[in-house]
């Protein structure tokens, strides 16, 4: 079955198993930074906070400079060497032992991560035609999540507190396992160089010209939108609601969190399938629907509360799992359209532009989560973003007439892009 979903190229086979490894090292770690940072490392949890938001801040601000140089100077010539400081910066983390230590690690990691997103969807979308890359990024999601899965598992049981030794040598496989992804972009001659648009006299593109795409507008809007009412709140306002709110102990946020992963990793290749031949922004409607759903879920879990302690976890768990098929419809259906309406001299901008949305959105949904739930107003919480995806919905629907039938996936066009 999983014959079916791989690229024709052999080039995107072997990047897909760079992104799984890298996956797998990152799911390692990102479960338990804030634990390592306070608990072995002794930071307040103030500071700790204070680091990580430093570190979004630092992804935030050097993605967009990263599209620019893969756009100028070529993918490789950026990517590879942002995976080079991904594992150094993760290698001064597992031996910081002072503030200044941990700050500057995490300035490495996220310089180093920046431009891997967009990089590895740039090299995804030139080695695949457009009848299979809808399916690709759908597998791509798949594996990522896969990847984190077994990545948090395994450092589930080894990780202790009480033995420092045990988070440095996860940190240091982590550090590992970015080389693999490194070496697989290394090898593949003759691809992710500069467009030959770019070697000739003559004005270079800018985010300006991306901006003037009147659809990739609309699609950025809708993303921000969605963004912001739901990947940023299942980071915060998801666990804070249904530990203050809806009463549920700690543990059935993580069982939510591995539902969320199963499901996706379950259900994605299913519905790439179904999605083939389907209406790309009629997608993203139902999307902006489930995701609406998913809190409506929780905010029926909160109304239960210490009553019915069984029901408020099945309505945390739940609403974790149904937010995942959301995600399934979303991560194969937004890179397609990002990168069909993308010119080669521009992709990795356009690429760049949407990795940033989920930057903004992790800065503004604490901010809209945080005051709200800790002031006792959970209901306005779940109000606010249920309103806030059914908007997004409400803009996927205008993208609808800006697309035509082979952007909107609707008519299949074979194109592969170089």
């Amino acid at each position: 079955m999983l014959r079916e979903y791989l690229p024709v190229r052999s080039e995107a086979r072997r990047l897909l198993i760079g992104i799984l490894l890298a996956s797998i090292g990152r799911g390692l770690t990102l479960p338990f930074l804030f634990i390592y940072l306070t608990d072995v490392r002794g930071l307040s949890d103030a500071a700790a906070g204070f680091a990580i938001g430093w570190f979004g801040v630092v992804l935030l601000v050097l993605s967009p400079l990263g599209g620019s140089l893969m756009d100028r100077i070529g993918v490789r010539r950026v990517l590879v060497p942002g995976y080079l400081v991904q594992a150094c910066g993760t290698v001064v983390l597992a031996f910081a032992s002072s503030p200044a230590a941990v700050f500057a690690a995490l300035t490495l990691m996220a310089a180093g991560l920046a431009p891997s997103w967009s990089g590895a969807a740039t090299l995804l979308a030139s080695l695949t035609g457009e009848h299979e890359r809808q399916r690709v990024f759908g597998l791509q999601f798949a594996l990522l999540n896969l990847g984190i899965g077994i990545g948090g598992l395994t450092a589930g049981a080894v990780v202790d507190v009480a033995r420092p030794v045990t988070f440095q040598v996860v940190y240091l496989v982590e550090a590992a396992t970015f080389l693999v992804p490194a070496g697989i972009v290394l090898s593949l001659r003759g691809v992710g160089h500069a467009p030959a648009a770019r070697e000739t006299p003559g004005p270079r593109g800018s985010y300006l010209d991306v901006l003037r795409d009147r659809a990739f507008r609309r699609l950025l809007l809708f993303g921000l939108v969605l963004t912001t009412c739901g990947y940023a709140q299942i980071e915060v306002g998801f666990p804070a609601f249904a530990v203050r709110v809806a009463g549920v102990e700690p543990r059935v946020v993580a069982w939510a969190l591995a539902a969320n992963t199963i499901t996706i990793v379950a259900a994605q290749l299913i519905v790439v399938k179904r999605l083939e031949g389907r209406s790309r922004s009629r997608s993203l409607i139902v999307v902006g629907f489930v995701f609406a759903a998913s809190w409506l879920i929780l905010g029926a879990g909160g109304l239960a509360g210490d009553g019915a302690p069984v029901v408020a976890a099945l309505s945390v768990i739940l609403c974790a799992a149904v937010f995942a098929t959301g995600e399934t419809l979303l991560q194969p259906v937004m890179p397609a359209i990002t990168n069909v309406l993308a010119p080669d001299e521009l992709r990795a901008r356009y690429n760049a532009a949407i990795s940033m949305l989920f930057g903004i959105g992790s800065v503004i949904g604490p901010v809209t989560a945080g005051p709200l739930i800790g002031a006792g107003r959970g209901g306005v919480w779940v109000a606010v973003v249920i309103g806030g995806c059914l908007i997004a919905s409400v803009l996927a629907a205008s993208l609808h007439r800006l697309l035509t039938p082979v952007q909107d996936g609707r008519e299949i066009e074979d194109a592969v892009y170089k």
